[in-house]
C-alpha cells in the first residue's frame, strides 16, 4: 500500500491553470528588496556584505518563477544556501553570512508542494532536506535548535499542500455538482421528450386503425411515424438510463416550470416578501429552459431565506423576449461580502451555459444579493427538420 501512494505521488501532476504572476508577486518583489537595503544600511553586524545583499537579492528575484517552475527555484535557492554555507565553513566568519530577509526562500518552500508535480515534489523536498541537515552540519547551534530550525523550515511546505489539498477537494466538489445538474438536465429532457413521444407512438397506432380502407400511402407514413417514434424512445431510454440512480424509474411527467412559480413564491410563515412579475409569452418556452427558469428562481430564492441577513423583500423578475428570457432575483438585505456564491450556483451557471445562456451572482451596488441569467428561448427559431423519405 505504501508502494501504491508513493507511486501515485510520484505520478500526480500540476495543478491546472497555475498564474505565472499576478500584482502581489511584484508586491512581494518590492517587499523583498526594500528588506534588504534597509537591513544592508542599518544592520552593522553583516558579515560579507555585498555576498550577502547579492545573495538575498537572489532570492527576491526567484519568487517570480516559483509557480511555473517550482523545482528549478527550489534548486537554485537551496544550491545557493549550500554554496554560502561550504564557503562560511571555510572562511569561519565571526557571524553567519547572510541578511534575514534571505527567510524569502520560504516562500519557495510552500510553492513547492503547492504548485509542483509529484516528481517535482519529492525531488525539491530532497533537495531541502540536504541543504538544511547541511547547514546544520555545519552550524554550532545545539542540535535541539537545528532540529526546531529544520521543522520551521519545513512548516510552509506542509501548509502548502494543505492549501492545495482543499483547492482540489473544492474542484472535485464543484465538478461534482456540474455532474449532478447535467444529469438533473438529461432526465428532465428525457421525461419532457419521452412524455412526447410516446403520445406520437400512440396517435400512429391509432391512425394505422382507421386508416385501414385509405391508400396504402397513408398506412406506409403512419407506421413509419410509429416506428420512428418507438426507436428514440428506446435510444433515449437506453442513453439516459445510465445517469439515474439505481431503482428510478423513468418518469413521464414533464419537471416544473415558470407555471409553478407562484406556487414556489407562497412561502406561508416566511420572512421574505416575494415580489414576482412575469412579463412576456412565457407559456411556449423549450422545456429545458422552462426547467432552468424554475430551477435558477427556486435556488435564488431559498438563498434568499437561508443566508440574507436583514432583508425583507425578494424581487423576482421574469421577463420573456423574442430570442432570450431574462431572470433577475434581487434581496433587500445587508451586504455581507463575498457571500452565498456555493456550489448550488456553481451548478446553475453550468445548466446555463449548457443551455447556452449565462448567469451572474453577487452582492449588488447597494444592498442585497443579484443573481442575473439570460438563457436562449431556442437554439434555432426556424422550425421543422424535415424527415427523408425511405
Amino acid at each position: 500500500m505504501l508502494r501504491d501512494d508513493l507511486r501515485t505521488l510520484w505520478t500526480e501532476p500540476r495543478p491546472p491553470d497555475a498564474p505565472a504572476r499576478v500584482r502581489r508577486d511584484w508586491a512581494l518583489l518590492a517587499a523583498g528588496l526594500a528588506g534588504v537595503a534597509l537591513e544592508a544600511i542599518l544592520r552593522e553586524d553583516v558579515v560579507w556584505r555585498p555576498v550577502a545583499v547579492v545573495f538575498a537579492v537572489w532570492l527576491c528575484l526567484l519568487t517570480l518563477w516559483r509557480r511555473t517552475r517550482p523545482l528549478a527555484m527550489v534548486t537554485l535557492a537551496f544550491g545557493s544556501v549550500s554554496l554560502l554555507a561550504v564557503a562560511s565553513l571555510v572562511a569561519a566568519p565571526r557571524e553567519p553570512v547572510g541578511l534575514y530577509t534571505g527567510a524569502v526562500v520560504l516562500v519557495l518552500v510552500y510553492a513547492l508542494p503547492r504548485w509542483g508535480s509529484g516528481r517535482e515534489i519529492v525531488l525539491g523536498g530532497a533537495v531541502t532536506l540536504a541543504v538544511g541537515a547541511l547547514c546544520s552540519v555545519t552550524d554550532e547551534t545545539p542540535v535541539v535548535e537545528n532540529v526546531v530550525g529544520l521543522a520551521f523550515l519545513l512548516l510552509p511546505g506542509v501548509v502548502g499542500a494543505a492549501v492545495r489539498f482543499r483547492v482540489t477537494a473544492r474542484e472535485r466538489q464543484l465538478d461534482q455538482v456540474r455532474s449532478r445538474e447535467r444529469e438533473q438536465l438529461a432526465r428532465e429532457l428525457h421525461d419532457t421528450v419521452a412524455h412526447h413521444v410516446s403520445a406520437m407512438v400512440i396517435i400512429a397506432q391509432a391512425g394505422r386503425v382507421l386508416a385501414g380502407t385509405d391508400p396504402s400511402a397513408a398506412v406506409e407514413a403512419l407506421e413509419g411515424v410509429e416506428e420512428e417514434g418507438a426507436r428514440t424512445l428506446e435510444e433515449m431510454r437506453a442513453m439516459v438510463a445510465t445517469l439515474r440512480d439505481r431503482g428510478v424509474g423513468a418518469e413521464l411527467a414533464p419537471p416544473a416550470g415558470v407555471a409553478d412559480l407562484e406556487r414556489l413564491v407562497r412561502t406561508p410563515g416566511g420572512r421574505l416578501r416575494v415580489d414576482l412579475g412575469l412579463d412576456g409569452e412565457l407559456d411556449a418556452l423549450p422545456p429545458a429552459v422552462d426547467a432552468a427558469v424554475y430551477r435558477i428562481v427556486q435556488e435564488s430564492v431559498t438563498n434568499a431565506l437561508r443566508h440574507a441577513v436583514d432583508a425583507t423583500e425578494l424581487v423576482v423578475r421574469v421577463a420573456a423576449e423574442r430570442h432570450t428570457v431574462r431572470v433577475s432575483v434581487r434581496d433587500d438585505g445587508r451586504r455581507t461580502g463575498r457571500g452565498r456564491d456555493g456550489y448550488g450556483l456553481t451548478g446553475l451557471r453550468e445548466r446555463a451555459t449548457l443551455l447556452g445562456g449565462t448567469l451572474r451572482a453577487g452582492p449588488g451596488t447597494d444592498r442585497g444579493w443579484h443573481v442575473d441569467a439570460e438563457l436562449p428561448r431556442a437554439r434555432s427559431e426556424s422550425g421543422v427538420h424535415s424527415r427523408p423519405r425511405r
